[in-house]
């Protein structure tokens, strides 16, 4: 019997029942690189044989869901190394993820260098035995028995949470795996490997479990594309903004605080202060009301709005104040909601829109802290806005609007933007999620924004936009998000008076531009590589006399940088000039005025710019230039 099937969506071919796909594959041209295929939605190893018409995705490292089932197995690949160096280390879980998997073993010790050299030697030796990956399926009772005798405790575990059989799992030589697969079709089919490090990681990233030993790795089709990554990879390292936060001097943690609680040192407080001064300036231009809150309130606010329900875990313990029981804040927006229901509000008084830049606290593990970018008490960039159904259209249409123009002037222009939809457990109707998702979707239509649905991934209370800004290396960051909300004004019976005299809910929009003052440097940090534009650079520029004698014009100079108000400040340490103009290159300033007595002489300052150039100009035209620079807010400096 012979069955149809359309591959790629182009090529029809008739075959008979039973017939392996690695045969199809094998009948094509320039189809040596696939590694498995796709079913009617199905992965599959080549090995499967054909049972029904089907449409066929050949799947090769091009595609996302080829680089999954490659550095899958490439996984395998590095288990198999480990076992066979280190037979007592236990086997546990090896996922993909992005650029790369890892594995986690359960071994007496941690791995050392050393090990990985010996590891990634191993690979690159089972790798040349090009051994056959085979898929065997077997009953729960068969798959328990095996991995109970192989002293694989952890897999016999995970064996009790699949929930249907069969139960598969892969050979390759002497090496078995749990795994639903697919994997390519032999070890020797993995051309570029290589382990990039190891950490501690708790069994199902439970603190209160064993402490696992992570390996980390990546693999490729070709040298030339690993040997790319791993050169970016150095490039990530020399731009984290915690080797360069502590190398310009901009922030610091420190145990004596806590864990996840920032110190903004005067670089970086500078830096701080230039963002919120223009997003305030910004938020009062495009009509939000400037509002504040405290950093704490009283447990029955949490209970009201629900999060002592659904965020409990991420909540601090209460204190008692006067016999009562406080919270320390984990979000602002029920603060915004008492202020708006501080007054009765008409069907003519919105949109409202309150922004804060609110501190929140929230419990993160400490496994999880990382510099500016994971913290336990951060700066949101919040806002809430208070809409009549019909006004919630245009409000997400200017709030796009006002996200592209905030994250444009700090050098964001390109983004992934993800329209979340509802999910199986939500609060309000049917009818007002269809109105929020039409409106949120037109609204990215109209703006001409790329993005893709994220089915039921919204949250229980509304639909959303995620914006995932792009930095310098294509990484994307999780910052602005829009979100529309059903469920507060209904816990705290806000409401408007319509224009027949009734009282109505509003609608209420929560939105973030930024996400966290602490976080958006961070991502600034290393999307620069520290070299600020002029107008958040700390120090913009610097005046370096050559010697004593011309002191005092340097102090001209800042005093005009002052009345300009440009940020400039004065070398006149008893040092070469060579060592002042290193160190200031080194803390990345935009600017050198080096002055000397010529320079004293014709009123002149000898400028060297951060990208090389050197040239002699009038003061009165640096400073001119300096100033429209900075009041421009450019990005490239």
């Amino acid at each position: 019997m012979e069955v149809l099937l359309k591959l790629d969506g182009k090529i029809e071919k008739r075959v008979a029942v039973g017939t392996p796909f690695s045969d199809i594959v094998a009948s094509l041209k320039n189809k040596q690189d696939v590694l498995a295929v796709c079913v009617n939605g199905q992965m599959k190893d080549l090995s499967a044989t054909v049972s029904e018409d089907a449409n066929v995705e050949l799947l090769t490292f091009d595609s996302d869901r080829g680089k999954d089932v490659y550095r899958h197995s490439s996984a395998h690949l590095m288990a198999q190394a480990v076992k066979e160096i280190y037979p007592s280390a236990r086997m546990t879980i090896g996922p993909t993820i992005e650029d790369g998997f890892y594995y986690d073993f359960d071994f007496e010790r941690p791995f050392v260098p050393e090990d990985l050299e010996k590891i990634e030697a191993r690979v690159g030796q089972i790798i040349k035995r090009n051994l056959p990956i085979q898929r065997i399926e077997l009953s729960r009772e068969e798959a328990i028995k095996l991995f109970t005798e192989r002293d694989e405790p952890y897999k016999a575990e995970l064996i009790g949470d699949i929930k249907a059989p069969p139960i598969s799992i892969y050979r390759q030589g002497e090496f078995i795996d749990l795994c639903t697969g697919p994997h390519v079709p032999s070890t020797g089919r993995i051309k570029a490997f290589k382990i990039l490090g190891s950490a501690g990681a708790y069994w199902r990233g439970d603190e209160k479990n064993k402490m696992l030993q992570r390996i980390y790795g990546t693999s490729f089709s070709k040298m030339e594309d690993l040997n790319a990554h791993l050169e970016k990879l150095e490039e990530i390292k020399r731009r984290d903004h915690r080797r360069l936060g502590k190398a310009l001097d901009l922030f610091s943690t420190s145990d004596e605080i806590g864990a996840g609680l920032v110190l903004w040192h005067p670089n970086g407080a500078i830096i701080r202060k230039t963002m919120e001064d223009f997003w305030r300036e910004a938020h009062l231009k495009s009509g939000y009301a400037l509002v504040y809150s405290p950093h704490v309130a009283k447990l029955d606010l949490w209970k009201q709005s629900g999060h002592l329900e659904f965020y409990k875990e991420n909540m601090y313990s209460p204190m008692e104040v006067d016999g009562c029981p406080y919270e320390i804040k984990p979000m602002n927006c029920p603060f915004h909601i008492v202020i708006y229901k501080s007054h009765l509000r008409s069907y003519r008084d919105l949109p409202l829109r309150f922004a804060e830049l609110g501190t929140v606290y929230r419990y993160e593990r400490s496994g999880a802290l990382h510099g500016l970018l994971r913290v336990r008490g951060f700066t949101q960039d919040d806002a809430h806005i208070f809409c009549r159904p019909e006004q919630m259209a245009s409000e997400i249409l200017s709030v796009l609007d006002f996200t592209t123009y905030v994250l444009g002037t700090f050098g964001f222009h390109q983004y992934d933007i993800y329209l979340s939809t509802r999910p199986e457990a939500y609060v309000g109707t049917l009818e007002l999620w269809e109105q929020a998702t039409s409106a949120l979707g037109s609204a990215l239509q109209q703006k001409g924004l790329t993005y893709k649905v994220d089915p039921g991934e919204g949250v229980f209370y509304g639909p959303k936009i995620d914006v995932k800004i792009k930095d310098t290396l294509g990484r994307a960051w999780q910052c602005a998000t829009i979100q529309v909300d059903f469920n507060l004004p209904e816990r705290f019976g806000i409401s408007y008076r319509g224009k027949d005299g009734g009282e109505q809910p509003p609608v209420m929009i929560h939105r973030a531009l930024l996400g966290s003052l602490e976080r958006f440097l961070g991502v600034l940090i290393e999307h620069y590589g520290g070299a600020f534009p002029l107008w958040l650079s700390p120090v913009q520029a610097e005046i370096i006399p050559i010697t004593e004698r011309q002191q005092a014009y340097a102090r001209k100079i800042w005093q005009q940088c002052q009345s300009a108000n440009l940020r400039a400040s004065v070398d006149d340490r008893n040092e070469r000039m060579n060592l002042k103009i290193r160190e200031a290159q080194m803390m990345k300033v935009p600017y050198l005025f080096v002055v000397g007595d010529r320079e004293v002489e014709t009123e002149t300052v000898s400028v060297r710019t951060r990208s090389g150039e050197s040239v002699t100009m009038a003061l009165s035209d640096i400073l001119r230039k300096v100033q429209a620079e900075n009041e421009q807010r450019c990005v490239v400096s």
